[in-house]
């Protein structure tokens, strides 16, 4: 027998995708009115979707805010850059702060002899800070934090100036009464005209206004308090107003990007600062050097916690939820079965059917989705304070493939259960 090659019809390929197409679109706009007609049965089996939706959202949202807000707080402490201090950033369990309360405090003159012999590093810092100190400028005052600091402290921290300028070495050598004062405290202090030039009273003493800081906000963990409401001052004037008996200060310590993991600029401080403390070698060390990294790794571990709460709390609300869309599901075709019996009669594929009832349960959890996302944008919109909420794009995202996954799993069972029926008999049934 011959064989006959059928030319290929071109044609058959488009109406082919266009047929699939509509029958999905057929498909979504039966489900959406079958969602309508049954709005109070729609809602109330949204709401576990919904609340479950809200709760990972929100855990997630807040998280990223919180993390956001920290990581800038603890930018301002610089980048590659340790803290010689007595207290260590050591968040175990045991924690002997007798131990550490023996310590002695870090000196000026240890300050200076790592100025002068560490070469692993960019810049070395000595400064203090004092809160609660009455700045005061003729009738008005308020309370602010005192920084003394070294020349290189600009190295160290950003200090952005909105008025004015910062230290020159003389003035820092010279210990100087001159001062750099925060945006909140030039408003209070000098309420509609420029504070550039003008006199505050610091502990009795007369200081000359150099600089304005630029308004920065308090964060969540901000370290040494409010940056607006900060007046940064030469160190050793600092010293001699509120050190004079006992000085005391945190020495930091910039290194090079090319130094991994500050490793050699640790072992030289280590080095020098053993060998000046006259420490043996079987003592241990009398300071901490502390990294920022171990309280962003500290606050990440409570993060994570947060994050699996929210997942635990979200995921229990939505199982409730999709055991309800299951339910609704299963009365739906259970209502619908002679309908189902006609289409079938009338031609419709299963697939079909399946389509028209899961894209039905899709819709059902993206619409309770939907609205957790945007009871999560509402709340973006409360005043926490310092704490700015804000709704990333990934997090709508993650909403929303969540609760279409919540869709897809608790429907598919109803929705092959109606498109696995005979037609005959899902025609006969009542």
């Amino acid at each position: 027998m011959p064989l006959i090659v059928r030319p290929h019809d071109s044609r058959q390929t488009p109406l082919a995708v266009i047929a699939v197409f509509r029958q999905i679109y057929e498909s979504l706009r039966f489900a959406w009115q079958a969602l309508r007609s049954n709005l109070l049965r729609t809602t109330l089996s949204l709401l576990g979707v919904t609340v479950g939706i809200f709760a990972i959202i929100a855990v997630f949202t807040i998280v990223d805010s919180l993390q956001r807000n920290i990581k800038e707080t603890l930018g301002s402490l610089g980048t590659n850059v340790v803290y010689v201090q007595k207290w260590p950033f050591d968040f175990s369990g045991d924690y002997p702060w007798w131990k550490y309360f023996q310590r002695p405090e870090p000196k000026y003159t240890e300050y200076r002899l790592l100025a002068d012999r560490l070469e692993n590093a960019q810049a070395v810092v000595a400064m203090g800070g004092r809160g609660g100190i009455t700045i005061k400028r003729g009738s008005n005052s308020l309370s602010a934090r005192v920084s003394g600091v070294t020349f290189d402290y600009n190295k160290i921290s950003d200090v952005p100036i909105a008025e004015g300028r910062y230290f020159v070495p003389q003035e820092v050598e010279s210990a100087r009464n001159v001062a750099i004062i925060g945006s909140t405290v030039a408003e209070t202090l000098f309420p509609n005209q420029s504070a550039m030039g003008q006199s505050v009273q610091i502990a009795g003493l007369r200081f000359v206004v150099i600089g304005v800081g630029e308004k920065k906000g308090s964060g969540i963990l901000e370290i040494g308090g409010d940056p607006d409401k900060r007046v940064i001052i030469p160190y050793g004037t600092f010293a001699k107003l509120f050190n004079s008996i006992n000085p005391s200060l945190t020495i930091a310590v910039k290194g090079y990007e090319s130094d991994k993991g500050l490793e050699n600029l640790e072992g030289e401080i280590k080095g020098l600062l053993r060998a000046r403390r006259s420490l043996r070698p079987q003592q241990e060390d009398s300071f901490a050097i502390n990294r920022p990294e171990a309280l962003a790794k500290f606050i990440g571990g409570i993060f994570a916690v947060l994050t699996v709460a929210g997942w635990f709390i979200g995921g229990f609300s939505m199982l409730v939820g999709g055991f309800g869309i299951a339910n609704i599901m299963f009365v739906s075709v259970k209502e619908r079965t002679n309908i189902i019996g006609i289409q079938k009669s009338l031609g419709a594929k299963n697939y079909v059917i399946l389509l028209q009832f899961l894209f039905e349960s899709v819709l059902l959890a993206l619409v309770g989705g939907l609205v957790g996302i945007g009871l999560v944008y509402l709340m973006s919109f409360a005043n926490l304070g310092s704490l700015d909420i804000q709704l990333s794009t990934g997090n709508i995202l993650l909403g929303v493939m969540v609760s279409s996954l919540i869709g897809v799993v608790f429907g598919i069972l109803p929705a092959a259960l109606a498109a696995r029926m005979n037609p005959v008999d899902a025609i006969r049934s009542k």
